[in-house]
């Protein structure tokens, strides 16, 4: 009888596939001050949002936004491989920081900005925010967990300065991660989407577009569209004007004109 010199392979015994980002994105200007970044193949995004307090002081309140999100995604563009190694978003937010600063002291600004990175490394999404710029991580349509916003008082952000000097650093950041799997869905965006939809108005549409099977753009398309349509109204309630009842601001009601940025990726 003819044996075989070969081990015979444990069928059991098999390394599962690494999960992956499949992100897309969505943005609806206002005053054109928020930025983003996809690094689909380093498992990268990131949201800023220029702080539009700037704005009165003479300032590019973008400037800020678009330096820290550009560094960020060029940072890792140039430290890509054929076998990317896991990101911390700390450091990453950290480092893009400071080439924004170096790149800005030539002109100086005012301006300033919220940022949020998240990273997946493994099963695990990492993340590093400071401010309202944020995120939220769905599972089965609920959400699984969910970014607080740090402001300094009511409707003032954290927010990262363009010198250093004054507002915050970035050591001030809120980091951690969360375990993610196959099928969860990760929605990062600007307040412009986090103060204008609840959080189960976004877990119906997560809901809505993993039964119609939405792809991530499509998905991100329709989040901000619908963030858009309630930022218009005057008659909806928003988590922007309950927060402003909740200041004692009698009657407030109706959305949160702003930028809105939405970046959505399919974990895989």
């Amino acid at each position: 009888m003819e044996t075989s010199t070969h081990e015979q392979e444990d069928p059991m015994d098999c390394d599962e596939a690494p999960l992956r980002m499949v992100p897309a994105s969505c943005y609806m200007p206002d005053h054109d001050e928020d930025a983003h970044f996809i690094h689909a193949a380093s498992g990268v995004i990131g949201v800023a949002d220029g702080v539009g307090g700037c704005r009165g002081l003479c300032a590019d309140a973008a400037a800020f936004s678009r330096g820290l999100m550009a560094h960020a995604h060029a940072l890792l563009a140039s430290s890509s491989s054929s076998s990317p190694q896991p990101v911390c978003p700390y450091t990453l937010l950290d480092r893009a920081y400071h080439h924004t600063v170096d790149s800005l002291s030539r002109t100086p600004t005012l301006a300033a900005s919220t940022a949020v990175i998240l990273s997946l490394s493994g099963a695990v999404l990492r993340f590093a925010y400071v401010g309202d710029s944020g995120f939220a991580v769905f599972r089965g349509g609920r959400i699984l967990h969910r970014s607080r916003p740090q402001q300094s008082y009511f409707n003032c952000p954290y927010q990262l300065s363009a010198h250093g000097t004054g507002g915050n650093r970035v050591r001030d950041a809120a980091v951690g991660q969360v375990p993610v799997a196959a099928g969860d869905v990760v929605v990062a965006g600007s307040d412009g989407l986090f103060d204008n939809l609840f959080d189960s108005g976004m877990e119906r549409i997560v809901q809505l577009g993993a039964a119609l099977r939405f792809p991530a753009r499509t998905m991100a398309d329709f989040m901000a569209s619908h963030a858009y349509s309630k930022a218009r109204s005057r008659t909806e309630d928003s988590p922007f004007s309950a927060a402003c009842r909740e200041q004692g601001v009698v009657g407030s009601v109706g959305g949160k004109m702003d930028d809105i940025t939405v970046v959505v990726a399919y974990i895989e």
